[in-house]
């Protein structure tokens, strides 16, 4: 099981920190990938990170303004939020794949419920 927790109102240029913690399995064998959903839209692939942490991938509206990371010590992977827009206000999922890194939003096997983040002055 994957829990999402962090989200929350913030204005314009804040910040969030999101989290993603695994139950029941060994989060460190487990490529992560971080999704959106905003209300109307598809759910969108937002960021990614291999395993180890050594490989990264960022959407290009988000690169700069978001981090991924991990500490698989903690069984728990993070999404830091900086400048955040209007635009990032969304439902954030974080999802779970033994194999493959960053690969198609429907091969993942595990998936977070998800945790509201709204951006508004």
């Amino acid at each position: 099981q994957l829990v999402e927790s962090g989200g929350g109102l913030v204005q314009p240029g804040g910040s969030l920190r999101l989290s993603c913690a695994a139950s029941g399995f060994t989060l460190g064998k487990f490529n992560i990938g971080w999704f959106r959903q905003a209300p109307g839209k598809e759910r969108q692939g937002v960021s990614c990170i291999s395993s180890t942490g050594g490989n990264t991938w960022y959407l290009g509206s988000v690169q700069g303004r978001f981090t991924v990371s991990r500490d698989n010590a903690k069984n728990t992977v993070y999404l830091q939020m900086n400048s955040l827009k209007p635009d990032d206000t969304a439902v954030y999922y974080c999802a779970a794949d033994p194999f493959y890194f960053c690969p198609p939003e429907g091969e993942y096997d595990y998936w977070g419920q998800g945790t509201q983040v709204t951006v508004s002055s």
